[in-house]
């Protein structure tokens, strides 16, 4: 057998960095190097390349080649249907539950009623002996769904302590999502501590309080202010058990915490690896031998898109795929349909073979920790640590997570981060895929169940209030438009149209127009292709034919500089409310506008702004938008 090396770069000569930088700025005639580094809405470093990281070790999360749990959402109103569900999930692959209550944290509309008979129905036949994850998502009052829990197991006769179960107790994260509380600081300490004392008296094993972040991922926020939230409460139940007289080693594994993994790959594998280093850190502040933390991760929520839910597959594998190489010890995946409403069973057979895929067929499970060295991941890790860091100790210094909460700082950064999340989506510089870029407007609609989604519950005897962190989903503006042109299309037989007046020949007008198209029907507004004509009569032919009201110019700068001011004044005469040109305002913009212009498109304006106004514009023609 041949056992000789074989060097992939051994016919190449060494490069270094300063050979790659020579030729980037090569590249770059002059412009700044700065012009390739990004940012995260931390204001992080994101550099265009890194070297191997020297001197690293793994990060210490599941066992060695062990699997993440396969978690299902079991969320149907009906306990019955919800058990049909969890005994098909599990036969096929699943090897935990996630048991979503109504009125639970992050419900997204659905749940099982909060009652022992519900628990009773929805448990029938699983067996919880046989190494079954079950994960409760409880809400406010979650200390009684987590009894019934209790009562079931002794009920059928099994031993506690081997049953998997995580309870999930977070009245931090119900507060934080809700922004209101019916109890002090104080007394929530007596209840998960009085909580979780009972359930460990009964013989389970836990853990039992959940630091979830998924509270600020769907508000908006970012990936330190997740972290740092992570942080905030697990030390917060720290404290709670603490003073019940727990001891901190037993008291930490009463906790674990739970993570939004999105579609941004790099981050998503740091920030899971960075809240394990966190973790190990307030460990050893409590003069602890750190252990792993469990971490359990959902996909996000705020990712979903009602508009070509399928590509939320794409994003719900990107997802599954960041979380698990980084250590989760349980994914749910939520289904595709999510935000359309219940998912069918297509659509929970393919949240469910997402991770069956990862596992079985691409092993990611196989190898602990693959990103360590990887120059940019362990950045981006070390980047992540420090700022939540500093961040948390931010929030024990204003008295904990509950004082912070009451004075509205962690909100007031978070709803700026939303902010300026909010403003790149509107520039599409944060493109969504099927929403914001490459909308499809003669879609079908996805299949879901029939199932009316519940109202959240209400606020009721709230001593404390302060302001809420009310989850978002990022599609939602884009959304709202193409639910108005979807109204106009049922009411009227037509939606929304605007002409593209392609002026030259294709190789003039053919990149403008393709941007020009996608950018109107990201708003639901039907783009109408015309031919390239030169001869302003034809073209205004084309539009009145063409049975829109707003037009489009699109062509190459020389060509606007020929023919713009007559196209856009012959489209005008024959009644275009509103006339685009495709393309930065460059030195002729005053000209232009006189001409009759009112708004250029380009890839820094304003999409959704200027999508909402042409609305506007074929309601109203005499209201400026320009």
């Amino acid at each position: 057998m041949n056992t000789e090396r074989f060097a992939l770069a051994s016919g190449f000569a060494p490069a270094s960095r300063d050979d790659w930088r020579r030729l980037v700025d090569g590249v770059l005639k002059g412009a700044p190097f700065e012009k390739l580094i990004g940012k995260t809405y931390d204001g992080l470093r994101i550099e265009p390349i890194y070297l191997r990281a020297k001197d690293t070790t793994p990060v210490e999360g599941r066992a060695p080649a062990a699997p993440w749990q396969i978690m299902q959402r079991i969320d149907h109103p009906d306990a019955v249907t919800a058990n049909r569900q969890a005994l098909q999930d599990l036969e096929n692959g699943a090897t935990g539950l996630a048991l979503v209550f109504a009125g639970a944290n992050c419900s997204r509309g659905f749940g099982l009623d909060q009652t022992a008979d519900a628990v009773a129905k929805a448990l029938k036949d699983v067996h919880l002996d046989a190494g079954i994850g079950i994960e409760l998502q409880i809400g406010t009052h979650g200390s009684k769904t987590a009894i019934h829990v209790a009562e079931y197991v002794k009920s059928v006769g099994l031993d506690p302590a081997v049953c998997d179960i995580r309870f999930g107790l977070d009245p931090l994260g119900a507060c934080a999502l809700r922004g209101c509380s019916p109890y002090t600081w104080d007394e929530i300490v007596r209840t998960v501590a009085s909580s979780i004392k009972g359930l460990v008296t009964l013989g389970f094993r836990g853990p039992f309080a959940v630091s979830d972040g998924r509270i600020v991922h769907d508000a908006g926020g970012s990936e330190v202010q997740e972290l740092s939230f992570v942080l905030a409460c697990g030390v917060a139940y720290l404290h709670a058990l603490e003073a019940a007289r727990i001891p901190l080693d037993e008291a930490r594994s009463m906790i674990y915490a739970r993570l939004s993994a999105d579609a941004d790959q790099f981050l998503t594998m740091a920030k899971f690896r960075a809240l394990r280093l966190l973790w190990a850190r307030i460990e050893s502040a409590c003069g602890l031998a750190p252990r792993p933390l469990f971490i359990a991760a959902d996909s996000s929520w705020r990712m979903l898109t009602r508009r070509d839910p399928y590509v939320n597959m794409l994003r719900a594998t990107l997802a599954t795929f960041s979380a698990g190489i980084a250590g989760a010890n349980a994914i749910t995946v939520l289904p595709h349909t999510l935000a359309l409403g219940l998912p069918d069973s297509f659509a929970r057979r393919v949240a469910r073979n997402t991770q069956l895929l990862l596992l079985e067929e691409s092993n990611l499970a196989k190898v602990s920790d693959p990103a360590a060295g990887a120059g940019g991941i362990e950045a981006l890790t070390t980047e992540l640590c420090d700022a939540a860091w500093k961040s948390f100790q931010e929030t024990e210094n204003a008295g904990g997570i509950f004082a912070a909460l009451q004075q509205g700082t962690l909100q007031a950064k978070i709803t700026a981060t939303r902010r300026a999340r909010d403003a790149n989506l509107a520039k599409r510089r944060d493109p969504l895929t099927g929403v914001s870029e490459f909308a499809t407007l003669g879609e079908g609609a996805a299949a879901v169940l029939n199932v009316t989604p519940m109202a959240p519950p209400p606020n009721v005897d709230q001593r404390f209030v302060f302001d809420a962190l009310p989850p978002i989903r990022l599609a939602e503006p884009f959304e709202s438009l193409r639910d108005k042109s979807d109204a106009i299309l049922k009411l009227g037989g037509v939606r929304p149209r605007v002409f593209l007046a392609c002026l030259g020949t294709p190789t003039d007008f053919t990149a403008r127009a393709t941007f020009a198209k996608s950018f109107f029907e990201a708003g639901g507004i039907e783009a109408i292709d015309g031919a390239g004509v030169a001869d302003p009569a034809e073209l205004a032919l084309a539009f009145t034919g063409s049975g829109a009201e707003l037009a489009c110019l699109c062509s190459s700068d020389k060509i606007y500089a020929e023919r713009a001011e007559i196209s856009a004044q012959a489209l005008q005469q024959v009644g275009a409310r509103h006339v685009y040109l495709a393309g930065l305002p460059s030195q002729s913009e005053a000209t232009f506008r006189r001409a009759g212009i009112g708004s250029f498109i380009h890839v820094s304006c304003d999409a959704l702004a200027t999508l909402s106004a042409a609305y506007d514009w074929m309601q109203n023609p005499k209201i400026s938008f320009g």
